[in-house]
């Protein structure tokens, strides 16, 4: 799989302690913050300088919320651009103004030149607290002026620049039209943790088979006979944190089960092209094969749409668990589509 350059990989334990797509959902939610900020931010900084500001999402974060080893972007969260002159900002947001510090990525902040840390002077961050209706826009130097560097306990005590909560709110500034950008930030989080209840309802269902599965060489040393094997057997490797020996055998026999006349659940299931997808490089027809794959269920999707004021795809499922489904399945057509631009240069459309 391509990698980029200017791509700094997460350490491991970012990641460990949350399944694959418990760290996708998290970064989900900043990428909904920070899509949801934009045009209050353009409005913002246009009255600010008094001129029009042409705000957009930058460099691969533009295209991707997540990185598939887990890691993130060097390039700034949003680029605003004025009578050519560019500006960067990183963006910040808190759920409540009652924090001890705000805390600041020392990588996002300065680098060090000649042994001492040096403040960016080529960007800026905006920091919204949600709950207070309140922001500030200030730059590096300074975060490093009022911050002190220290671990953070929420970050595994990694390196951040730490701004003592009195200091911090002296510089904050309310805004009553943050309350719409605030309600929708909410209502999309909402959403996105109800398409993700899938997973824990999978667990609970699927925690017999999780509990007794010790032999872990045995688990991957076969191919599922159908389907629904094939995704248990996913789901539980997923958890182990193991590899199939055959991935690429397997990602092809998952291939070829989608059809038309699958149900919502059946189709959620699509999670096995994601999980071992993830983990192999693929060739040229695997690509194509789950480029078509994709290209099949966007289609089931928007059929849906079209021609069901409600989703009924089986007489066994519920009204919610047919919706739950759904939107899980989207979940999983976002990801792909924008991994597969990212990293494979595909020709779908950035979502």
């Amino acid at each position: 799989m391509k990698l980029d350059s200017k791509t700094i990989y997460a350490q491991s334990s970012d990641i460990k302690s949350r399944t694959y797509l418990e760290y996708r959902k998290d970064m989900k939610k900043k990428a909904i913050a920070e899509l949801e900020t934009i045009d209050w931010l353009t409005k913002k900084l246009t009255e600010l300088y008094k001129e029009k500001v042409v705000v957009r999402k930058s460099g691969s974060d533009a295209n991707i919320w997540f990185l598939r080893k887990g890691g993130i972007s060097r390039e700034s969260d949003f680029e605003a651009e004025r009578k050519n002159i560019i500006e960067k900002f990183e963006f910040q947001y808190a759920n409540t103004d009652e924090l001890d510090f705000f805390d600041f990525k020392v990588s996002k902040v300065g680098k060090k030149i000649g042994g001492k840390r040096v403040p960016f002077t080529d960007k800026k961050f905006i920091y919204i607290i949600k709950s207070t209706l309140q922001y500030t826009i200030l730059d590096a130097e300074w975060i490093m002026q009022n911050g002190k560097e220290a671990g953070v306990p929420a970050w595994g005590n990694r390196t951040a620049f730490r701004v003592p909560n009195e200091v911090f709110k002296q510089i904050l500034k309310e805004d009553k039209n943050l309350k719409p950008l605030v309600e929708n930030i909410d209502d999309k989080v909402e959403l996105l943790n109800f398409q993700n209840e899938f997973i824990k309802l999978e667990e609970q269902k699927l925690s017999d088979l999780l509990q007794t599965v010790t032999d872990k060489n045995a688990i991957v040393k076969f191919i599922p006979k159908d389907l629904d094997s094939f995704y248990k057997v996913c789901f539980i490797i997923d958890r182990m944190n193991e590899i199939p020996v055959n991935a690429n055998l397997w990602l092809v026999y998952v291939l070829s089960f989608y059809n038309d006349n699958l149900t919502s659940y059946q189709v959620a299931q699509i999670y096995c092209i994601d999980f071992i997808y993830s983990k192999i490089e693929l060739n040229d027809n695997e690509l194509e094969r789950v480029v078509d794959t994709i290209e099949k269920v966007k289609e089931y999707c928007e059929n849906i749409q079209k021609h069901n004021k409600k989703i009924e795809t089986s007489v066994n499922l519920s009204p919610i668990e047919e919706i739950r489904n759904f939107l899980f399945i989207i979940n999983l057509l976002e990801d792909l589509i924008q991994d597969s631009i990212f990293y494979y240069g595909t020709n779908f459309k950035s979502i």
